[in-house]
Parts: structure tokens; C-alpha cells; sequence
């Protein structure tokens, strides 16, 4: 996609759950843009909904209500198949807890998401691929090592190289430095950085820390699952609202 033209667009969007009798409502009318090889901050405090609008936005989940578009592609009415479809093929992810394998190699966790690819390569071709990213996160001498062997920072740096492998137009980082120290922190950010400059990658990191926001190129800031301007001086929802309420007791208006 060229450079500055809109990659992502949402319009009015919504999203409602329910517990028993009782309304949740988190996103209420969230209109934006994202142009491609921006880097973006979605930020906010705990109950903001800026997690529900990164699952939205990462296509792990659908809006109740509202319109959003992918490269051009209306998206909210996909079907779950749909959604994996265009997730595996466009968005890579980076979390806060890396989510590695633990008995796995880092090379081995970096090729897991090619056996979901649509892309046929063989074996050799998958592995030389995942040794070149790993390369590129500067973990050569790391590849045959599993996770309780590399350090926090090394860890992120797996997670990062296993979420380009199959060459996604964006990154969704969520939280991507909360467990790291500040040294480090620092190092992978600068990554996130060249990824934007040289790759042109899109990248949304989502955090509640301006620290980190001020990397990207502009800031998005939610409060009580709005865009606000500036930061949230109202009250947020209190904290542990949505997320303490077990996940089994919700029941989504538009559930699929």
C-alpha cells in the first residue's frame, strides 16, 4: 500500500456487552483514521476500552455497531473465518507477556505462525525465512534457545521477529514494554521505530504509558470508550470493571 494513503478506518464504532441483566457499554462511537507506515499510541487508562478497540482493530473481535475499514475491505460483518483470514494474512501482534512456546526453540516459535499461512514454502524455505528475522532482531546466536534462556528483552525480540514472519502491513503492540526495564524498554522501541522508517510497517502500540507514546508519531487518547483530546480528565470506568467480570458471563449483542 502507498505510504499516507488510509489503511484503517472505523466509523461510529460500538461495542456493547451484557451479564445477566446488565448493560456494559465500552465503545461508544469511535471514529478514526490510520494512514499506512504511521506509528500511532492508543492510550489510555484500565477500563478506557482501549483493549476492546485493539482486538477490534486486530480483528480478533467484531463491533456491535458502526463500520470498519481494512485497506478498503468493510470488515465488521465478517465472519469469524473471514477475520482469521485477513488477521493471519495482514496483522502481526506483540504482547506484553511474549506468549512464547516454553519448551520451544526461538527459531521453532518464530516458524509457528507459517503453518497458518496461506503461503506455500517448504520447510527449508520457512526456517532459512524465520532465521533471517531472527537475524534481523539480532538474535543469531539465539536461535536454538528456548525462552527460559533468553532474557526479557530477547524474549520481546523473538515475539517481534515471529510476528513479521509472514510480513504483515501492520503491528499491534500491546503493552509491548510493560515487563521490560527501562534500558531495554528503550531498545525495543528504537526497533519498533526503524520497523515504522525502514519497512514502512504500520504500527499501533497500544499502552497506558506516555513514555512510550511519545515514540510514535501521534497519539490517540480513549477515556470512558471515547476519543478524547489530550489526556482523560474525567473518571474512567473503575478499573477491573470489564476485566474482572469472567469472560464466560459475557454475552455480546453480536456474538457470532
Amino acid at each position: 500500500m502507498k505510504p499516507g494513503s488510509c489503511l484503517i478506518e472505523l466509523k461510529d464504532i460500538h461495542k456493547t456487552y451484557f451479564m445477566g441483566d446488565m448493560t456494559v457499554p465500552v465503545l461508544k462511537g469511535i471514529s478514526l483514521t490510520i494512514d499506512a507506515g504511521e506509528m500511532v499510541a492508543l492510550m489510555g487508562s484500565s477500563g478506557s476500552g482501549k483493549s476492546t478497540l485493539m482486538n477490534i482493530l486486530g480483528c480478533l473481535d467484531r463491533p456491535t455497531s458502526g463500520l470498519y475499514w481494512l485497506n478498503g475491505q468493510e470488515i465488521a460483518s465478517l465472519s469469524p473465518d473471514g477475520r482469521a483470514q485477513l488477521r493471519n494474512r495482514s496483522i502481526g501482534f506483540v504482547f506484553q507477556n511474549f506468549n512464547l512456546l516454553p519448551r520451544t526453540s526461538a527459531l521453532d516459535n518464530v516458524l509457528m505462525p507459517l503453518s497458518y499461512s496461506s503461503k506455500r514454502v517448504t520447510d527449508r524455505q520457512a526456517r532459512k525465512a524465520a532465521a533471517d528475522m531472527l537475524g534481523r532482531v539480532g538474535l543469531e546466536g539465539r536461535m536454538d534457545h528456548e525462552p527460559s534462556r533468553l532474557s526479557g528483552g530477547q524474549q520481546q525480540r523473538v515475539a517481534i521477529a515471529r510476528a513479521l514472519i509472514n510480513r504483515p502491513p501492520i503491528l499491534l503492540a500491546d503493552e509491548p514494554t510493560g515487563n521490560l526495564d527501562s534500558r531495554t524498554s528503550e531498545d525495543v522501541l528504537k526497533m519498533f521505530r526503524q520497523l515504522n522508517r525502514d519497512e514502512g510497517i504500520t504500527i499501533i502500540l497500544v499502552t497506558h504509558d506516555p513514555a512510550v507514546a511519545a515514540h510514535a508519531g501521534r497519539s490517540i487518547h480513549l477515556c470512558d470508550g471515547q476519543i478524547v483530546d489530550g489526556g482523560c480528565e474525567s473518571g474512567v470506568m473503575p478499573p477491573g470493571q470489564i476485566e474482572n467480570i469472567p469472560v464466560s458471563e459475557f454475552r455480546a449483542e453480536d456474538a457470532a
